[in-house]
């Protein structure tokens, strides 16, 4: 199992567009500060799924080098991690979508031309795709009313995401992620900053340390940070490219 973080940014990305913040600065030199909209790969010798398909799919997956895709999880139907998907026409067609029925039905009126085939999976019930076990849990990310993470698992490792996702995630959640190798967790700004739907970086690994995890990485981060190697010396920030492999 190969997980790759196809992009780690927030909503408008960074660089931001007309910001010359430190990190927007850093960013356009082509470091490791330049965050595309989020996005995540995981692969086996099966296939390749996504997580939430960026904005900036296109250019992810020209990166990664990947021309087909098996299937695709949407946590939630917000712009950020769903406008992507059009980049599939005349690409592929027909592609296996799952997540919430809520959130699946909604993204794929916004696509509808696209026919994605769409699949309803349940909070905490196992679905299987290229050899892995995936499941959604339930998060909270006003005002979506169903938002979910996913959690993956091969047999022997368990990787979380978060999705978008406030601290206030369910005692049912964090007992049904708990032990991850991995997880990927949302934290849009650095723990000087609170904001609304999101986890800033000190609340986010307060629940990897609730769940036992073994490795946190942050992502969705917002240009609020400073330039990427900076903050990288005190906090596990992920990178567009960043990859594990169980």
């Amino acid at each position: 199992m190969k997980i790759t973080l196809l992009g780690t940014g927030d909503a408008p990305g960074t660089p931001e567009i007309g910001c010359d913040c430190a990190a927007c600065t850093d960013a356009k030199k082509g470091t490791k500060s330049n965050r595309t909209r989020f996005s995540v790969l995981i692969q086996t010798e099966q296939g390749n799924v996504l997580v939430d398909t960026s904005p900036d799919m296109r250019i992810q997956l020209l990166k990664a080098g990947i021309g087909h895709i098996d299937g695709v999880i949407w946590t939630h139907g917000h712009y950020d991690h769903y406008g992507g998907f059009p980049e599939f026409y005349r690409i592929q067609h027909n592609v296996h979508v799952y997540g919430y029925q809520e959130t699946v039905d909604y993204i794929s009126e916004m696509v509808h031309f696209i026919e994605p085939v769409k699949h309803y999976v349940h909070f905490y019930e196992p679905f299987s795709l290229i050899g892995l076990e995936f499941s959604i849990f339930e998060v909270v990310h006003f005002p979506e009313n169903h938002p979910a993470g996913v959690m993956i698992t091969d047999g022997k490792h368990k990787v979380v995401i978060s999705g978008d996702s406030e601290k206030d995630i369910s005692e049912k959640s964090l007992e049904y992620i708990k032990n991850p190798d991995l997880f990927i967790v949302d934290a849009i700004v650095p723990e000087t900053m609170n904001v609304k739907k999101h986890m800033n970086s000190k609340e986010a690994l307060e629940i990897g340390e609730k769940i036992n995890a073994k490795r946190i990485i942050l992502t969705h981060l917002g240009h609020f940070y400073g330039p990427h190697d900076e903050e990288a010396k005190k906090l596990p920030l992920g990178y567009d490219g960043m990859t594990f492999e169980f």
